[in-house]
């Protein structure tokens, strides 16, 4: 079986590979934006709940950075095919079902916040890609913020989970 490279992308595809990309991650975040105070109140560890809402104030500076791109671009968001991550967030991993003891339910939402953000790592990731392609360097530095706020938040909920399972 021969496998053949793909060709690459003209410049014309290459931007609506990228505004199709952009819609999905700017969606989801808006639509997190929307759940992130139900989620905090889940939480029954005070380090997890800073923590959590650490990340949300990420995920509205990010907001504010890809409505900056838009502007860039002159395009208005749209959230036509954004289904697919609004449908992660909002399936919520099953948090509404209360476990008996709460580590189990703090463990859920460090394991669902870790996942939303591998998704955004891998997001912004290729949205960096295909900005560079397209010599945006302007929106390659905001999407390089948004994914190293990722990786920060990524790290921190690490550290929140050790928190729960280190004995002293």
């Amino acid at each position: 079986m021969k496998i053949s490279k793909p060709e690459p992308l003209d410049p014309k595809l290459q931007y609506k590979v990228f505004v199709h990309n952009l819609n999905r991650i700017y969606f989801a975040k808006c639509y997190l934006d929307k759940k992130m105070a139900n989620l905090i109140d889940i939480a029954s560890f005070k380090g997890l709940k800073l923590g959590m809402n650490e990340f949300w104030e990420d995920v509205k500076k990010q907001i504010i950075r890809m409505d900056k791109i838009y502007k860039i671009i002159g395009e208005i968001p749209s959230d036509k095919n954004c289904n697919p991550l609004k449908a992660i967030i909002k399936d919520e991993f099953c948090l509404d079902e209360k476990h008996e003891i709460n580590i189990l339910n703090d463990m859920d939402l460090i394991l669902y916040m870790q996942m939303l953000e591998h998704i955004n790592i891998a997001c912004y990731s290729l949205l960096k890609v295909v900005a560079r392609q397209l010599n945006y360097d302007h929106i390659e530095q905001l999407l390089r913020e948004c994914f190293d706020e990722c990786i920060d938040n990524d790290e921190l909920f690490i550290l929140i989970a050790k928190e729960y399972i280190k004995a002293d």
